[in-house]
This record gives structure tokens, sequence and C-alpha cells, in this order.
């Protein structure tokens, strides 16, 4: 079994460790198991910390069975909190919030960035990284430029030209705290971060950086996350086929998942005919998500979301068109092959598996 030590590739993990209720012994050593992170503390605070603690001895004693089947046990799922610590950590570090200049953008940069959020698409990019191998947190800037991008993709949905949102991630949208022009702006730095991130990342060889390069330009531009907003703003006013609605939410949502998860592959140096396998995984997972996505537009949804709700009516969607039952239905063949995939790619019981399963557990019945 791989034990790995508290390396440069881990150390963010323990700068992700907030300072309230920080541990008052020193930090052991951060060990990966088949892939997923477990921390160890000598603590006298209760809470989350000796909660984190007593999860890590329960994964230690399933070390022998990890050992003998190379997978991790499902029901280890509080890895994730502790991957979505250590992006957020690293998030903070990348953006210099108050203390850059012009003051009033990287103000909005961090205010939109730094906004609680799930972390989905990161975290799969760290998780698609273990499950083919990477034992550390190489991926992790490919993680966070994830996230810058996606990040600012909100910015410009909700932007009053677009979409014209109050709330996002349970706090008033850029424009409506630093002016429409800021807002503007902020996004577009974001997303230079972004590729300056990946262009420079010191973990990965100057090849996967290039490739890494290459695949945010496709998930963001004309191919991507910009085509899929023309066809959202002009087309979803009149009615839409199954096919228009699908090719819609390839682009707009789909791509920043694949995107997610083959920055992870790559990061792994995975082969190419994998490569084509992780994409496909990526585009059923993510037409799934903007289903399941749709359905929490519902007014019904309102204030539990973190975002405005209802903006989805007089526009087509799966559901409007179909119905809610062949919606489900269709939520659930996507699930099903993303499932079928991941499994061909082997580590049938990964942390990846469970945590797919895991986050569309309330969309399936």
């Amino acid at each position: 079994m791989a034990w790995l030590g508290f390396t440069d590739g881990l150390k963010h993990l323990s700068d992700a460790i907030p300072s309230r209720g920080k541990p008052t012994g020193r930090l052991r050593p951060t060990c990966i198991v088949g892939g997923t992170l477990r921390m160890m503390a000598k603590t006298r605070t209760g809470g989350w910390w000796a909660k984190m603690e007593r999860e890590a001895v329960t994964l230690g004693k399933a070390s022998e069975t990890i050992e003998s089947q190379g997978d991790l046990p499902a029901g280890t799922l509080w890895a994730a909190d502790h991957l979505r610590m250590a992006i957020d950590r690293r998030l903070r570090t990348l953006v210099s919030g108050a203390h850059g200049m012009p003051k009033q953008l990287h103000q909005a940069m961090g205010y939109s960035l730094l906004a609680p959020g799930k972390r989905i698409r990161p975290l799969l990019t760290l998780l698609t990284s273990f499950h083919f191998g990477i034992k550390d947190l190489a991926a992790l800037d490919s993680a966070c430029a994830i996230e810058m991008v996606h990040t600012a993709s909100l910015i410009m949905d909700d932007l009053p030209s677009m979409d014209n949102a109050a709330m996002r991630r349970g706090q008033p949208t850029a424009h409506l705290k630093f002016g429409e022009d800021i807002a503007i702006l902020s996004g577009i730095a974001l997303l230079s971060q972004a590729f300056g991130l990946v262009a420079s990342s010191e973990k990965i060889g100057d090849a996967t950086r290039v490739d890494l390069v290459r695949v945010l330009s496709k998930a963001v531009g004309a191919d991507g996350l910009v085509g899929g907003q023309v066809i959202d703003l002009r087309e979803r006013t009149r009615d839409l086929g199954r096919g228009r609605l699908e090719k819609l939410n390839k682009l707009k949502t789909a791509g920043l998942f694949v995107a997610s998860v083959e920055a992870g592959a790559l990061v792994a140096r995975a082969s190419h005919d994998t490569l084509d396998m992780v994409r496909q995984f990526g585009t059923e997972l993510g037409l799934a998500f903007q289903i399941a996505d749709d359905r929490l537009d519902d007014p019904t949804f309102a204030g539990k979301t973190g975002k405005d709700t209802g903006k989805d009516n007089g526009k087509t969607t799966l559901q409007s068109t179909l119905g809610k039952n062949e919606a489900e239905r269709i939520l659930g063949e996507h699930l099903r092959a993303a499932h079928e995939i991941l499994g061909r790619m082997g580590k049938a019981n990964s942390p990846l598996k469970a945590y797919v399963e895991s986050s569309f557990a309330q969309f399936q019945s």
C-alpha cells in the first residue's frame, strides 16, 4: 500500500485548515490511501477536527482491505470536504483581494471566486487525477483554474444583458455589488488568470501545460461556454427539440465538466484512448448535471440554492419540453452511461465513483 509523507505536493492541504479550531499539537504526516487523503492530528479541541481524526482512524483500520484490493472502500466521502478546503485555501492565495491594485477589481475577483460554492468541477479534477494514479495534489492548480473559469462564466451569466440575476452563491451578484463594468472586468481577469495558472504550473511538464491550455480554450470559446450562451440567449424562447437542447447543454455545461475531468487525467498522463473515455464520461456527467440543475430552478427551491429561481420561466428546457418524468428518465440514462464509462476506466470502487454517486443521490429514484 502506498503511503506518502508530508510532501510539497500536499503542502496546500495543511494550509487549508482554518485557524479557528486548529489543533494545539503538531500536524502528523498527511497520507494518501488508494488516492484519497487522510489527515491525523493531536488535538485537544472538539468539533469538526475531532470528527476528522475519528474518521481518519476508521479509514486506517480499513488499510488491509485497501492493500489487498487496491480500491478505497465506499463510505469515505469525508475526504471530499478536505479537498474542498484545500481548493478554497489555494484560491485565497491566488487572488490578492483588497491588497491588490486596482483595489476594486481585486475585491470583485475575490468576492465571486471565494464565495461559498460546491466546487464540483475542481473536485472532479482532483479525484480524476487520483483515479489515474496521482498520489499528491499535482492537479490542484489545474483544479483552481477550472474554478476560475467557472466563476467567470457565472459572473457573465448573471449580467443584466444575460440572465439579469440578483443572487449567486448566497450573496448579491457581482454586478449588483460592484457595478456592471467592474463585474465584467473581474470575469475577464479571472479567465486570464486561469490560463496563466495552468501555463505556469511547476507540478506538471511542458507538454501537459500546453494540453491544459488547449482544453481550457475549447471549454471557454465558441465550441464551449460562449457558444452555449449564444444559443441560450437567442434560441431558448422558442420550442427546441431534445437534440438542440442537448447541444446547448453540451456547450454551456458539459464542456466544462469535460475540461474538469480531462485536466485531471492529463496531469496523471493518461493514455490517448483513456482520454477519449474520460471526455465521454465528462459529457454524460455534465448533461445529467444540467437536467438536475434545471429542476432546482423551480420556485419551490427559492432560498435553498443560493441563487435566483424561476430564471428559466419562458425558456425551453428538457423538463418543460418532455415533462418531468421523461426528464428524470433521461437524467438517469446519462448517469448510467457515466457509470458504465467509469467502470471501463478501472477502479470500480474509487473515490471518483463514490463522489459522483453522492452528488446525484437526491436526483435518483
